[in-house]
């Protein structure tokens, strides 16, 4: 079987909330979509385009802002520079003046309401999550094509074969957890070291460097702002905002001005359990509550899993002594690894997999990085991954409202707190006395995966979904 050579730019990407596979995959597929008729020279000739939602894309879609993120992507936005305060008005003229500028300079006349189709009916056998574009063009041609959102952002068309994933050969070339062990063996390196020499294959050393603490930088500012902002979240549910409440009520009127007294204030409250546990919450709610506000976030793997990282790596920079470049380096890159495996081996998708592959995998992914930056083997690093997803096995997917808000943001406080405990558990164990490996509880998740109902992935057909009475408006 051809290897995969998967970047830590691959697994953690920068976007816009509220889910990588149903706002920034639809995004990018639109993206892309305009790229190819670019590339073919038919972006002028286009008269008239619908756009088709398939199976989890159209039944949780409006929830998790599908059809915003289309609108925005064929209207040449990118989420990674696109002023997010500024989403809700360019939809809405579209909605309004029923004109769609394509890649921002060329304009069909285009109504949401009939030219996106929700098909809550129509599955594509391929993944869950697939949208068509379909276009007829002045000379009366209609073509089609179709793309899948696979999760954590990632996009595939049609059809379209591996080649450019597989063209970049790596000197560690990694699949399984058991080929990670092999080259830290063979060679001595820890996980993030090789990591780094695979990283070598696309870019120099100072530039993977520069883009992961970039990546970084965007968590924190997202955390700081989440802390910082109050109200009610986006889609109808009526969900309140506690982040800031929680923040202000652990500082005890201690004051700061920016992220850096930020951090020297939280630390003067001291270090007990509980006040730790519960910044850990607020740092992960925090992050989620932007994601539900079309906020700018990582996927780390997913939107829905955002929150996890980088509350733990946080929890490792204030109560650890972390605060150091190096060390949040080694952190994201051991993370990425983590992250890669199971995506090669299972899915990093709620839609394939339940939430198991989004909370779960994220848990693994931070507790296997903290074990590293805290001094642990490569062996009890990976333990601590198989530690955190064993604990996650079977969890479902089942957004109220079709929202990533119940039971989503709070799962990701619980995912965090998995992953430290998973994380101390193996520093405090032997490896060689484990009975689960980590490829062992992959392979597991995999098969629970195919296992569960079509209800819980991201449905909103099965579980909290249909036990909650709602009345929700269109979103």
């Amino acid at each position: 079987m051809p290897h995969e050579a998967i970047s830590v730019f691959d697994i953690f990407k920068i976007g816009v909330g509220p889910s990588s596979s149903h706002t920034l995959g639809p995004w990018r597929a639109a993206q892309l979509f305009l790229q190819s008729l670019e590339q073919q020279q038919q972006l002028l000739q286009v008269q008239s385009l619908k756009v088709l939602l398939y199976g989890s894309l159209a039944k949780t879609g409006r929830g998790h802002g599908t059809d915003i993120a289309v609108l925005m992507g064929l209207s040449g936005e990118d989420p990674v520079t696109c002023d997010v305060e500024l989403i809700n008005e360019k939809v809405q003229r579209i909605r309004t003046t029923k004109k769609l500028l394509l890649q921002g300079r060329h304009a069909i006349d285009f109504d949401p309401a009939n030219d996106i189709d929700f098909l809550f009916t129509e599955s594509l056998p391929y993944h869950p999550n697939a949208l068509t574009f379909m276009i007829t063009l002045h000379n009366g041609d209609q073509l089609a094509s179709t793309y899948y959102s696979v999760g954590g952002g990632f996009v595939q068309q049609e059809n379209e074969k591996k080649a450019a994933a597989t063209a970049v050969q790596l000197p560690f070339p990694i699949d399984t957890a058991d080929d990670l062990l092999h080259w830290c063996r063979k060679t001595g390196l820890s996980i993030s070291e090789v990591v780094m020499e695979n990283e070598h294959s696309w870019r120099p050393e100072e530039a993977t460097r520069k883009g992961v603490l970039q990546i970084w930088q965007v968590m924190k500012e997202c955390m700081y702002r989440g802390c910082h902002s109050q109200g009610m979240l986006p889609g109808g549910l009526q969900v309140k905002r506690r982040a800031a409440d929680l923040n202000k009520k652990l500082l005890q009127g201690r004051s700061y001005e920016d992220y850096d007294s930020w951090l020297k204030a939280i630390r003067a409250g001291g270090n007990n359990f509980k006040y730790i546990l519960d910044w850990v919450s607020c740092f992960a709610l925090a992050i989620n509550e932007e994601n539900a506000s079309f906020g700018r976030v990582v996927t780390a793997p997913t939107n829905g899993a955002a929150g996890v990282i980088p509350a733990v790596l946080h929890y490792f920079v204030v109560f650890c002594d972390g605060h150091n470049d190096d060390r949040i380096l080694q952190f994201m890159l051991t993370a990425s690894e983590i992250g890669s495996i199971f995506k090669k081996g299972a899915t990093i998708s709620a839609a394939m997999g339940g939430c198991q592959a989004e909370i779960g995998v994220s848990s693994a992914m931070a507790a296997a990085a903290l074990t590293e930056v805290l001094g642990g083997s490569q062996r009890q690093t990976m333990m601590a991954a198989e530690i955190a997803m064993e604990h996650h096995l079977g969890l479902t997917c089942d957004p109220i409202g079709g929202l990533v808000q119940i039971p989503c943001i709070e799962r990701n406080t619980m995912g965090a707190i998995k992953a430290i405990t998973a994380s101390q558990l193996a520093l405090q164990s032997t490896p060689d006395f484990a009975k689960v490996s980590l490829d062992t509880v992959i392979r597991t998740m995999w098969d629970t995966a195919i296992d569960m109902s079509h209800k819980y992935k991201e449905t909103a057909e099965g579980g909290l979904a249909v036990h909650i009475p709602l009345s929700l408006p269109e979103c």
